[in-house]
């Protein structure tokens, strides 16, 4: 496809992938705080939200409902002008090197905003 690149985890920086509903409420969270935010991908058609974060932190997310992604992974990212309804896009842009702090996104994964939604979502659902 078109403007589709493969990339390389693990060498420099790791993904942390969330579903697109959590992850799209902790982004919010994170902006709204003004928190420096690394790069962030809406995959549309699997519903995900992927983080670039630092390497070395895959202890850091076992108790969330969240995937490390490093060494041996790979990411199909699309060029900065490609967003569209069904690929989706870059929420934030890769234009520099900032990278996502992992103790600012564990706290906004599991800020109340976040984790109330969550549950709120389940309940409407009959789960």
């Amino acid at each position: 496809m078109p403007g589709l690149r493969l990339l390389k985890v693990g060498d420099g920086w790791d993904l942390v992938r969330t579903s697109a509903e959590t992850g799209l409420l902790a982004l919010a969270h994170l902006r709204g705080i003004g928190a420096s935010i690394g790069p962030v991908l809406y995959d549309g058609p699997n519903e995900r939200l992927y983080y670039a974060i630092a390497t070395g932190t895959a202890d850091r997310w076992n108790d969330l409902p969240v995937r490390h992604l490093s060494t041996n992974s790979w990411l199909v990212a699309p060029g900065v002008e490609r967003l569209d309804d069904w690929f989706g896009g870059w929420c934030e842009l890769p234009d520099d090197d900032t990278l996502t702090d992992t103790d600012t996104l564990r706290t906004a994964l599991q800020h109340p905003y976040v984790t109330g939604a969550q549950e709120e979502a389940r309940s409407d659902a009959g789960l």
